[in-house]
């Protein structure tokens, strides 16, 4: 791991550098996901990409154009719209309404509004829109956008019938999907968007976010935002005068990731170590600039893109006006459960921008020079996920909220490719508005990243604090080898109390060094955790780790390791439950006791506990000298039995001339010598210096 070095001047970043975690090979080096014409993967162009000319469309043998499974085309002949003509109701294609409306010159924004009311039916006033023509931009402006842009515009979005020819599927819920698109196809897409075409379906307006431009042109409610509406009109302005005037030639793919609950990682289980995931926190940059070539997260909303088509214009909204092609899968893309996310591979970015929600503006053009995979796609890749939004930020604490943001995060992590995947570029993911923690949401991204095989680059947004607090996490982490496991533990403790949200750092600490205080007396003995093969019995391993034991004293570690035991395993000392008191009181008849001693005895283990508590004390050569001296006592008390006939006992003053050591079991002695005090009424274990037992 390549830490900070302290001596460079202004260095705003800590941990590994972007060269080490590119493992010197710069950002285009990574694995992506290739595309592949499945059943699960619908591709609207003929391959192979060529990037010199824009793919050729492709057209299924049996288009879908109006049904459940695929977006509805205004094309289609069942998109049919009722008119007044000669004063009777008439029922018409709608496509052909618009094409009849666009057959006339649009001159400003009155009249662009009502080509949209004739097809549309009732909207609200395009407020929004008048302002931005009559208000922000200057007359010349105005007049080229009329005379020059639009009309490349209603050519590009009347094209639609042979350009995107074939079904295109919707990413449902639930379900493991991806459809791939020409850039070419996009902007035709994004053109109907621009004027409205698409038809509304009640049915599914709650769930599928849409992506008409209705919304954005009405949006005048809130005079703070009026700025920003602008603004975002002028990001999608460029983006129609950039593929109009020179058609994109790349393809990008949409893929919706769906895990079932049951295919989830088990937090609880999982013994990752965090420290092998690499991490680089900068306090300054952003995704999209300084995360090239990585997987970029959006802090999305459920419904992809969020405001964009609105008020909105934070973090995911702002991705998605200076890289416009990411809009269009708000017309394909269900709203995302708890377990989905969406991947977008191969989005061009147009725009520069400055600032952030009231204040953002539009910076200009961009040329994008990110080099394109062997797909015909731009290695960009942009992860969708959304945060939950809290009303009391304590309540993200939960185990319950907690582990659907580390599922969420992994799901989008997560990849079919095994080896050489880009690192994550992310940071304080739902911790705006939605009322997130940054200390505990940079936790959970580090715990998925480390669960999906990916290092951590991570922007804190000009906030060093929490780039310090972050790092400073991270090598305490690493250092002490803590795992997925250990951490989930450690947050669900702190959920359990009642802290402010700014200790979690400092209790996660102190739980790790409160569970050093003692080992597992369930490990100790090797009921759990010792590592053994099915054929070797207990005994025979005790008898292994004995050899191993010397005579020195040892620490409370290297016990641990002879032991094939991890210290940091600890069951808190806890008084007798009411159960087991109750399964107490039944043994206490003696027949009873008799036979659960027997019972016990057999499950057992056959190896010695003396010798364990031996080990534990460093007494094992202790242990053998007392054996031996033990033996030569017992010797000489028959030599002395043998001498005294008469009484087959041994006096006292006989028993001082020995030489006897405290190592001497004075119950053996006793049980062995039947030794006579005639002499003096000093009892026999005085001269062994220990306490009396019971059979004395």
């Amino acid at each position: 791991m390549e830490t900070s070095d302290d001596t460079q001047p202004n260095k705003s970043w800590l941990g590994s550098s972007i060269s080490d975690i590119c493992k010197g090979k710069g950002p285009w080096s990574f694995s992506v996901t290739p595309v592949n014409i499945s059943k699960y993967h619908a591709v609207l162009y003929n391959l192979p990409v060529t990037l010199k000319t824009p793919p050729t469309p492709h057209c299924s043998s049996r288009p879908q154009h109006w049904d459940e499974d695929h977006a509805r085309m205004p094309y289609s002949e069942r998109n049919l719209y009722p008119v007044k003509e000669n004063g009777a109701d008439v029922i018409k294609l709608r496509w052909n309404i618009i094409k009849e409306t666009y057959s006339e010159p649009i001159n400003n924004s009155r009249e662009l509004e009502s080509a949209i009311m004739s097809y549309s039916g009732s909207v609200p006033k395009f407020l929004a829109l008048h302002y931005f023509f009559e208000e922000v931009l200057s007359l010349e402006e105005a007049e080229y956008f009329f005379k020059e842009l639009l009309p490349k515009i209603i050519k590009l979005a009347l094209d639609l019938p042979d350009i995107v020819p074939g079904s295109l599927p919707l990413l449902k819920k639930n379900h493991n999907r991806s459809v791939s698109l020409s850039q070419l196809q996009i902007s035709c897409l994004m053109a109907n968007a621009f004027l409205c075409t698409f038809p509304w379906r009640k049915d599914v307006a709650s769930t599928y976010p849409g992506v008409n431009f209705v919304r954005l042109y009405t949006s005048s409610a809130r005079p703070k935002r009026q700025r920003c509406v602008s603004e975002k009109l002028k990001c999608l302005m460029h983006y129609f005068r950039r593929v109009t005037s020179k058609p994109p030639v790349g393809v990008v793919t949409f893929e919706r990731k769906f895990i079932p609950r049951g295919s989830m990682p088990r937090w609880d289980t999982l013994d990752n170590n965090l420290g092998n995931t690499k991490i680089h926190i900068n306090s300054s940059g952003t995704i999209e600039d300084d995360g090239l070539g990585f997987l970029q997260v959006d802090f999305a909303n459920r419904n992809v893109g969020g405001g964009v088509l609105g008020y909105g214009c934070v973090q995911e909204e702002i991705r998605f006006v200076i890289c416009p092609e990411l809009i269009i899968s708000r017309l394909f893309v269900e709203q995302l459960g708890d377990h989905e996310a969406v991947v977008v591979t191969g989005p061009e970015r147009y725009s520069k921008y400055s600032g952030y929600g009231d204040t953002f503006e539009w910076g200009g053009n961009v040329e994008d020079d990110t080099p394109h995979d062997e797909y015909g796609r731009r290695r960009t890749s942009v992860c969708i996920i959304d945060a939950t939004r809290f009303n009391k930020s304590l309540d993200q604490f939960y185990s319950s909220a907690m582990l659907r943001e580390l599922n969420k995060a992994y799901v989008g992590f997560s990849s079919r490719e095994k080896e050489n995947l880009a690192p994550v570029a992310t940071g304080n993911w739902g911790c705006g508005a939605f009322r997130g923690s940054a200390a505990l949401k940079s936790l959970l991204q580090l715990m998925a990243c480390s669960a999906a095989g990916r290092d951590l680059v991570y922007f804190s947004f000009g906030d060093e604090e929490l780039r310090d607090e972050l790092y400073n996490m991270y090598l305490f982490l690493a250092n002490n080898r803590v795992t997925i496991t250990q951490l989930w533990r450690f947050l669900c403790g702190f959920a359990t109390l009642s802290l402010p949200q700014g200790k979690l750092y400092a209790y996660i600490q102190q739980a790790f060094f409160d569970g050093k205080k003692q080992p597992t007396i369930k490990k100790f003995f090797g009921i759990t955790g010792a590592k053994k093969k099915e054929h070797e019995s207990p005994s025979t391993s005790s008898d292994n780790k004995t050899k191993k034991v010397t005579a020195d004293k040892r620490t409370e570690q290297e016990i641990c390791e002879l032991m094939d035991l991890d210290i940091d395993d600890i069951i808190p000392a806890s008084p007798p439950s009411e159960s087991c008191k109750k399964e107490t009181a039944k043994f206490k008849n003696k027949e009873e006791r008799s036979k659960s001693k027997e019972d016990i005895s057999k499950k057992m283990p056959k190896s010695d506990i003396a010798e364990l508590i031996d080990i534990i004390d460093g007494n094992v050569t202790k242990s053998k000298e007392k054996h031996s001296k033990e033996e030569s006592f017992l010797s000489e008390l028959d030599k002395l039995r043998k001498n005294n006939k008469d009484t087959n006992l041994v006096r006292v003053d006989e028993v001082e001339k020995m030489d006897v050591s405290e190592s001497v079991d004075s119950e053996i002695v006793l049980n062995n010598s039947g030794v006579e005090n005639k002499t003096t009424k000093r009892k026999i274990t005085d001269y062994f210096q220990m306490k009396p037992s019971k059979s004395s």
